[in-house]
Formats: structure tokens, C-alpha cells, sequence
């Protein structure tokens, strides 16, 4: 059974760098075809895919936010993270990592952490 817990701070400031990390247990993210993902959801709004890194560690990100937004992993801890920079107030969510087999469904999700962006 695979698992995945995000972790980072719960209260950044507008203009600042947000850093999350999700870990994986129960599952390795090399191994084809997983795909890592991070996914938002801001207060009244839907789900927002935000982007992947995926088992071989290529990135995508969603056009709207990959100025901002980076993704990487640290095979040795089995764990990927999410940068986003330039807050702004709008980037209030709970932020989820969750898996997929390539391109398809998710199948795996973290709790969540709610970030709040807050001067």
C-alpha cells in the first residue's frame, strides 16, 4: 500500500518561497510508470493541478503556474518536493501530492496541508 504524507509550513508571507515535501512509503518513485504530482485546492474552487515529476524525474508543470512552480526529488529519502515562489495571497490552498500511473487516474493521495499566505 503506498502512502504519502506533505510536509512544510502551514504560514508563509506573501512575496516569499513555499517548500513542501511529500514522502512516499510502500512504493519506490523510480518505478515505471508512477507519475508524483502536486495538486491544490484554494478556498471555493476546485482542484488545480499544479504539476509531476515522474519516475524517470521528468517535470511538467501546468502552464498557468510554471513560472513560479518547480519540482523535484530526492530518490534517496523517496520523496519529491514542490517549490512555488512569488506568494501571493491567491496561493492559499490545501496542497496534495498524489500519484498516478502515467497519465491516468489518481490512485493515491496525502492528507493535504493547508498553506496560508499572510502577511
Amino acid at each position: 500500500q503506498v502512502q504519502l504524507q506533505e510536509s512544510g509550513p502551514g504560514l508563509v508571507k506573501p512575496s516569499q518561497t513555499l517548500s513542501l515535501t511529500c514522502t512516499v512509503s510502500g512504493g519506490s518513485i523510480t518505478i515505471s510508470y508512477g507519475t508524483w504530482n502536486w495538486i491544490r485546492q484554494s478556498p471555493g474552487k476546485g482542484l488545480e493541478w499544479m504539476g509531476v515529476i515522474h519516475y524517470d524525474g521528468s517535470t511538467y508543470y501546468n502552464p498557468s503556474l510554471k513560472s513560479r512552480t518547480s519540482i523535484s526529488r530526492d530518490t534517496s529519502k523517496n520523496q519529491f518536493s514542490l517549490r512555488l515562489n512569488s506568494l501571493i495571497p491567491e496561493d492559499t490552498a490545501v496542497y496534495y501530492c498524489a500519484r498516478a500511473e502515467g497519465w491516468g487516474a489518481y490512485d493515491y493521495w496525502g492528507q493535504g496541508t493547508q498553506v496560508s499566505v499572510s502577511s
